[in-house]
């Protein structure tokens, strides 16, 4: 596994519950809301890389 997929594997093992959750959840704006944060957990990652 190389840095940038190892560094993401960390990020997403720590996300939290009402994440994973919300991640999964039918109702879309709360979907979407899960989507959106989990997309900037992930950006900040990838931006301390650089």
């Amino acid at each position: 596994m190389d840095e940038i997929e190892h560094r993401l594997a960390e990020k997403v093992a720590q996300l939290p519950d009402w994440l994973r959750h919300d991640l999964s959840s039918k109702d879309t704006p709360t979907r979407k809301r899960a989507e959106e944060a989990l997309a900037a957990i992930l950006s900040a990652s990838l931006k301390a890389i650089e």
